[in-house]
């Protein structure tokens, strides 16, 4: 596993502290909530009573989606108990209609949560061959690979629309 870059890095030094934290997305203060916010749906791909899935936007690793609660919160700790029993059903079904494309080494899953304050969680697909992007270096790579087409987006997505109909 390796980094896309050319050594000698260089590291650099933290940047200062910003407290209090501005608010996210979704959180009293910040700008509202995009999973929350029916204009969103342009890019849906697949949905149930508990769940939206949708493509990415722009990436270099076309087969990448996000998963979405249709109940708004933050957070594991805050996941209604409802909400949690389908959680693990779900990812796995992702998982197989990510890999279902084919080509596909690994699907990652993330959670980050500093943009919003809406509770998703992104499936990334590592090439398969491409062991140079192990692990959490898929992201590194992710930024500096050439982007995917939008068509070529729109069909990966729509074969893994069909996948999770298909389930």
């Amino acid at each position: 596993m390796t980094l896309p870059y050319a050594e000698p890095l260089t590291v650099i030094d933290p940047a200062e502290l910003v407290l209090p934290e501005p608010p996210r997305r979704g959180e009293d203060g910040g700008e509202p909530c995009w999973p929350c916010n029916p204009a969103s749906n342009d890019n849906l791909l697949w949905s149930d009573d508990t769940w939206t899935l949708h493509n990415p936007g722009q990436t270099s690793l076309p087969g990448s989606v996000w998963l979405a609660s249709r109940t708004h919160f933050d957070s594991f700790t805050d996941m209604p108990p409802e909400v949690a029993t389908t959680f693990g059903e779900v990812c796995g079904r992702v998982e197989r209609a990510v890999l279902s494309l084919g080509g596909v080494g690994r699907v990652h899953l993330y959670r980050w949560g500093d943009g919003g304050a809406h509770f998703h969680v992104w499936f990334v697909p590592r090439p398969v061959g491409r062991l140079d992007m192990n692990g959490h270096l898929l992201m590194a790579w992710e930024d500096v690979m050439p982007p995917a087409t939008e068509d070529q987006i729109v069909e990966t997505g729509t074969r893994i629309a069909d996948a999770m109909a298909a389930m």
